[in-house]
């Protein structure tokens, strides 16, 4: 039993050595890997972007740099606040419903850089103002969904200086009774992706067919709104397009080309009532540079032309109206707008309408 008992120390102490040190060991391993997880942790915080505390053409306001922090900043928006895009891609869809006033508008601001991305062009609005009153959009851009910017039941915004394209549809919609906007000085390309005659430039009101959907079946009055020296190319439908129940808009300024439409005649078509379009440029119309119709009775009238200039097709006209008698004699066409046919002032192609000096 003696020699047993010895075995059985030898062998305990053997045994407590190793456990010793695997001990050891565990413990270096362990503090190794703590401090590889340490350094690489370390190493990303380095190498991070750290949010920027203000913007470049922006006012101050509170920045944001990703989709969840500008969705929560919208969600929580109230009159007077300004929420600014930091550079970077911000994606999926984004809504405001929010309301400012007149004396304290919310503001997003960003850079061409800061780019809200709608994603696939089959569905959904990239950024919606849905009863958003008094809201200014300035300087981001906006890419994908199957619209890019839509506005319903929303007035007197500002949409300026935005880069809007690629997108599945119109690029910018006006809707739902929105009125007393103002979209100004952008830059609308790329359009159509998903449905090529869907693919205008920007869009006002609602076609007849779809008052019951949008406005209980009475005009979608979408009054009073101004398109206003923005670059409009790459467009499948109409530059700028104005549905019949719209009243009172203006269309200046604008330089609108036609030379990737498939599935319109015209830069701009006109079937509300009284609105003003002038100084307006186009070039590459498939055939004519305005056009005015008359698709539900009452509406098509008293649209006034002044000082456009339109490249048109050699049968075409540089205003075109497609209408009766009461449409006809409402429309004023300036004698200083101009027909281009190759290039040359062709004067017999300005309108059939006598032109008002």
């Amino acid at each position: 039993m003696q020699g047993d008992s010895r075995v059985f120390g030898v062998e305990w102490w053997a045994n407590y050595a190793d456990v010793v040190r695997m001990s050891r060991m565990w413990r270096v391993w362990a503090a190794a890997a703590a401090g590889a997880v340490l350094a690489g942790a370390l190493a990303a915080c380095a190498g991070a972007t750290p949010l920027p505390t203000s913007v470049a053409g922006c006012p101050d306001g509170r920045v944001v740099g990703d989709a969840g922090a500008l969705r929560a900043a919208l969600a929580e928006a109230g009159p007077g606040d300004t929420i600014v895009l930091a550079p970077g891609r911000y994606e999926g869809s984004f809504e405001a419903t929010a309301a400012g006033t007149d004396t304290e508008p919310v503001t997003l601001c960003g850079t061409s850089d800061s780019v809200l991305d709608g994603g696939p062009t089959d569905d959904g609005y990239t950024l919606h103002l849905d009863g958003a009153d008094h809201w200014t959009l300035t300087g981001f851009s906006v890419t994908g969904g199957m619209k890019g910017i839509m506005l319903d039941r929303t007035s007197h915004a500002t949409l300026r200086g935005l880069t809007v394209s690629g997108v599945g549809d119109e690029a910018i919609h006006l809707r739902a009774g929105s009125s007393d906007n103002l979209i100004e000085g952008n830059d609308v390309s790329s359009t159509g992706h998903r449905r090529p005659e869907f693919g205008e430039g920007v869009y006002v009101g609602s076609a007849q067919s779809n008052w019951c959907d949008i406005s209980g079946c009475a005009p979608d009055a979408s009054d009073r709104n101004r398109i206003v020296g923005n670059r409009i190319h790459e467009v499948t439908a109409e530059a700028i397009d104005v549905k019949e129940g719209t009243t009172a808009g203006e269309i200046s300024g604008n330089t609108l080309d036609g030379a990737a439409m498939t599935e319109a005649d015209s830069v701009i078509d006109v079937k509300g009532n009284d609105w003003v379009v002038t100084g307006n440029t186009g070039t590459a119309s498939p055939r004519d540079g305005a056009q005015v119709h008359a698709v539900v009775d009452g509406w098509g009238t008293g649209t006034r032309f002044s000082g456009n200039t339109f490249a048109i097709a050699s049968d075409g006209y540089a205003i075109a109206i497609d209408a009766g008698a009461a449409v006809r004699s409402s429309t004023t066409i300036g004698c200083d707008d101009v027909a281009l046919v190759d290039g040359e002032p062709a004067p017999a192609r300005v309108s059939s309408v006598a032109c008002t000096p």
